[in-house]
This record gives C-alpha cells, sequence and structure tokens, in this order.
C-alpha cells in the first residue's frame, strides 16, 4: 500500500507546473530572492502572478489530500462478509470446545462419582406423584371465624321484619339459595324464616327443611349472626291488612339492589317473600358476609341423623373393603344433558329424545345451542367412558375402588358399561344400602344428601361436570 502511494505522488508531483512546484519548495509560500531579481521592473506584476498560482496551488494540494485520504479508506476498508465469516468461525471454535469439555465431564462424572451416590440424586430430583394425595393441600385453610368487629345478630323484636325465602332447584341448588338467604337477612336486619324448598321442579320432592337438615342445629349455630325462627307469629299474620308481598329479585344482585328495592317494602308491609331465590345475590360482597357464606355452607347445614347414619355406614363399607376410594359425582342425567346443548354420539335417537326435553324451558335458546361449539369450549359433561379414560390416564390402576354418585344415567347400564370395564370394582349406593334406602327412595334430594357424605369422605373426589355439587363439595373438603 505505501508503493503505491509513492508512486501516485511522484506522478502528481510531475504534473505541478515550475513555478508553483518552486513555491512548493519554499516556506510558508514566500518568494525566493533569485526569482525576484531575474524579474528586473515587473517584480510588483511577477510577486501578483505568483501569488495567484501560490492560491491556485494550496487549493489543488487540498483536494488531492482529501482524494488520497479517501483512496486510502477505500482500501482500508473491511468487507462485512469477511468479518461475518470470521465471527462464525470463533463461534463454532468455542462451541466445539465447550462440547467436548461437557462431553469430557458428564464421562468423568459417571466413573468417579459412585453409583449408588449418582442414582440416590437422580431418586430424589425424579420423585414420584402421589395421586391420592396433594402436597398443596395444606395450603388451605378455613375462613369462617367472625372477626373481632363482628356486631351480634339483630333480635327479633328490633328487627326490619321477616324475611321468606323460596329456594329452587335440587338439593345443592337449593343449598346455595339458603346460604344467601341468610347473608340478605343479615345486612337488612331482618328476622330468616326457616326457607321453603322448592316441591314443584323437575326433581318432584316433597320433602321439607326439617326433613333434610337439622333445623334446630342450624337455627342455634348461626344466632350470633341471624335470629331465624321457624314461621311468622301468629300475632304478626293475624296484624296485616294485605297477605305477605311477594317478589323475585334479579339474579347476582349486589346488597345495594336489596337495600333500595326490598327494605322499603319490608319496613312498609312487615313481611316479604323472596320467590325462586337461587343465585340471586352477587359474588362480590364485605369480608365478614363472604365468611357468613362459608359457616352456613359448611357448618350450619347439617344434614338429619338418620340421612347421616346412611350415609356413614356407606363410608364404612367402602373403607372396609378398600383403604383408599374414589367418590365420582357422575352427572348425566337426560334433562341435565338436554340442558347443555350437546351431543354425545348417540345418533338420531339421542338428537331427537333431548331436543323433546329441551322444549321444556322457554327461555333457552335451542336454536342458538351448536353441540360442536359447546364442546369446544369446554361446556359439555364427561360421558361415564371420559371419566374412565381420565382416570386411567392420571395413573389410577383398574383394581381401584370407585363409589359412583348419580341419578337417572341416560343410556342405563349400556353408557356405564366402559367405565366398568375400566373398573370392575363399581359401587353405589343402592349396592351398599340397599335396606337402608327404602324409606328414601321416593325422595331425590335425601338420596343426594347421602352421595353428598359419601363423596364428602373420599379419599379422591371426581366429577364429570362443574356444577352446584362439585363446587360445594371443592370448598368443603
Amino acid at each position: 500500500m505505501g508503493a503505491g502511494m509513492a508512486k501516485e505522488a511522484s506522478r502528481f508531483i510531475s504534473s505541478i507546473p515550475p513555478a508553483n512546484l518552486a513555491l512548493l519548495q519554499q516556506p510558508n509560500g514566500k518568494v525566493s530572492t533569485a526569482t525576484a531579481a531575474a524579474g528586473g521592473g515587473g517584480k510588483v506584476q511577477s510577486i501578483h502572478h505568483q501569488q495567484q498560482q501560490h492560491n491556485e496551488w494550496c487549493l489543488w494540494r487540498g483536494r488531492w489530500r482529501s482524494s488520497a485520504a479517501q483512496g486510502i479508506m477505500q482500501r482500508r476498508k473491511i468487507p462485512w462478509s469477511l468479518i461475518c465469516g470470521l465471527m462464525l468461525f470463533a463461534l463454532g471454535m468455542v462451541s466445539l470446545f465447550t462440547g467436548h469439555m461437557a462431553s469430557d465431564l458428564e464421562w468423568y462424572s459417571q466413573r468417579l462419582v459412585k453409583r449408588s451416590l449418582y442414582s440416590r440424586f437422580n431418586v430424589i430430583r425424579r420423585e414420584p406423584i402421589d395421586i391420592w394425595r396433594s402436597k398443596y393441600s395444606k395450603m388451605f385453610y378455613g375462613c369462617s371465624e367472625r372477626g373481632r368487629k363482628y356486631a351480634p345478630a339483630t333480635s327479633e323484636r328490633k328487627s326490619n321484619g321477616y324475611l321468606l325465602i323460596a329456594a329452587s332447584g335440587g338439593l345443592n341448588q337449593e343449598r346455595t339459595g339458603i346460604t344467601d338467604a341468610v347473608v340478605v337477612a343479615r345486612f337488612l336486619n331482618a328476622t330468616l324464616v326457616v326457607p321453603e324448598l322448592d316441591h314443584h321442579s323437575y326433581w318432584k320432592d316433597d320433602s321439607d327443611f326439617v326433613d333434610i337438615f337439622d333445623v334446630d342445629w342450624f337455627i342455634s349455630y348461626l344466632a350470633k349472626d341471624v335470629t331465624i325462627v321457624k314461621r311468622v307469629p301468629d300475632k304478626v299474620m293475624r296484624s296485616m291488612d294485605k297477605p305477605p308481598y311477594t317478589m323475585r329479585v334479579p339474579r347476582k344482585s349486589p346488597p345495594e339492589y336489596y337495600m333500595d328495592q326490598v327494605l322499603p317494602i319490608l319496613l312498609r308491609r312487615q313481611v316479604v317473600q323472596l320467590t325462586k331465590f337461587d343465585y340471586r345475590l352477587g359474588y362480590e360482597l364485605d369480608e365478614e358476609l363472604q365468611k357468613l357464606r362459608c359457616r352456613v355452607n359448611y357448618h350450619a347445614l347439617r344434614f338429619t341423623k338418620p340421612i347421616r347414619e346412611v350415609g356413614q355406614k356407606i363410608v364404612m363399607k367402602m373403607k372396609t373393603m378398600a383403604t383408599r376410594f374414589i367418590a365420582i359425582h357422575l352427572r348425566f342425567e337426560p334433562d341435565m344433558l338436554a340442558f347443555s346443548g350437546c351431543y354425545f354420539g348417540g345418533g338420531d335417537k339421542e338428537r331427537f329424545e333431548l331436543s323433546q326435553i329441551r322444549k321444556r324451558w322457554d327461555t333457552l335458546p335451542i336454536q342458538d345451542l351448536s353441540p360442536e361449539d359447546e364442546r369446544a369450549r369446554g361446556k359439555c359433561p364427561l360421558t361415564p367412558h371420559e371419566v374412565g379414560l381420565m382416570l386411567r390416564a392420571l395413573g389410577f390402576a383398574n383394581d381401584t375402588y370407585l363409589y359412583v354418585a348419580s341419578g337417572e344415567i341416560y343410556g342405563g347400564e349400556e353408557t356405564l358399561r366402559p367405565l366398568k370395564e375400566l373398573f370392575p370394582n363399581f359401587y353405589t349406593k343402592e349396592m351398599l344400602a340397599d335396606q337402608e334406602l327404602k324409606p328414601l327412595l321416593p325422595y331425590s334430594s335425601r338420596l343426594a344428601a347421602v352421595d353428598y357424605i359419601v363423596c364428602d369422605e373420599s379419599d379422591v373426589f371426581v366429577t364429570n361436570n362443574n356444577g352446584n355439587m362439585a363446587k360445594i363439595l371443592a370448598g368443603r373438603r
């Protein structure tokens, strides 16, 4: 590169005029005395001419330096492809070197460390999962204790009136309504009358509150929260000019709605009845009211002694046959399947039968339900066969004991056959307590109460849907 620059400089100098070259050889551009003497009388013009030539030369010299410098930079520029190639080569060498180191370390570690010690650490790292218990269960705890500043219950004499509740649906749906009724009576400062159960729904159960729940326990357990009476006193009923005012509250209404719409009527009429009371109270409540919900649902609503005895007898039989058992709440009744709007593989017969049942609900959007969309959204309950496959996939062996809590299964034994083949140790309440159940057979809610007890006492609880019983039992367990 130095030789090339020298040649180009030589060619550049040879092209410079002699006068300019003379100027180049003088420091600071001054004219030599010899040149001035040769000029004679035209000394001033010669100096002016030479000065002009000097200025041209300076401009020329500046252009030459910039072009020369640019040429040097162009010659020194390294292509990006070469830079990238060098970087890739360096990375390859590093990865090759470290790879050999890692493999050598592994080779030496397997031979220098004792096999027993290595295996011990390996087992600890791959500890098997216990499918019968959860290590996270200890992190959950009850939260139903009253706070320090919790006010006592309002007495019957000082309350704002009497609140009547008509629950709706099956056992666990009614249970939800009863829980919310206590909370509503609490913030309305009302006296709660023991709720009425639904006798006209699909379940056709004539049971009253006292037939399913221990009413005396219910009243005494909640005495510090709400004043509860079994019925409106005759004296109050005789003093009323009109029968109790009946109204239906919108679903999931906040406490403010009750204070604005229900309380004024209660103060004016003394007795108010809220009908079809299921999911009529919103979920967002004060912490103390949420704790009250827990006290009602998981402590105050205790089943009657006959129901508890039958349930405990079945639990003892299951635990005698096996040290551990699974309880499955299998909701696969015809009305439940029809309401879901799903298809379960039964062909035209199933489509026709479920569509006829679906017509019972006037508000159900029959035309808008798409079985494919409902299944894609995870809204369809699992079939008995799918429940069995899920349990086997989780690791439960085919000798595991199952207790199946269910009502009428759509398709009968044919529907249950795949589940029984996967788990031959298949039991129901009818199989384990046939004689004890006879007094309860006409009452679906009392039978559901027996299933509730057994599911609560099981080692593992599984459900094929996200219904009321599944949610309540999840909280209970």
